[in-house]
């Protein structure tokens, strides 16, 4: 059995970020992440004495021109986990009327997986 399918997905949160003014595609993907993150918390490594580096994380960022993406910069903003980020096309450009600014909008969705769990109690809190 491979890694991957050897593996439980324990969390998955979506997020949506923009960028207003300058058609960056990074930096409406790089808040895009960040709005995923404040929508979740994985207490289970505290509570199981796990290590961030048993879990791996996916991303995926959608956007309208994939290959406007800096990908390093995004695995920068992941914190934890072995990182592995994907850019495929999604996300919306809304082009102004009046020939202004395109407003550049991403999506992402955060997965985390670990190897099954199985034999733990959790740790005596305090």
């Amino acid at each position: 059995m491979s890694e991957i399918t050897a593996e439980q997905r324990i969390i998955i949160e979506m997020g949506m970020g923009n960028d207003l003014h300058g058609m960056d595609y990074t930096k409406a993907s790089t808040r895009a992440i960040e709005d995923a993150f404040r929508h979740s918390s994985l207490p289970i490594f505290g509570a199981l004495d796990l290590s961030h580096e048993a879990m791996r994380v996916q991303v995926t960022v959608g956007v309208q021109d994939p290959d406007q993406v800096d990908v390093e910069v995004l695995k920068a903003k992941l914190p934890r986990g072995r990182a592995e980020v994907s850019v495929v096309f999604g996300g919306l450009n809304v082009v102004s009327p009046d020939g202004g600014d395109t407003i550049v909008i991403a999506q992402s969705s955060i997965e985390a997986f670990l190897p099954p769990q199985t034999g733990w109690t959790l740790k005596p809190a305090g």
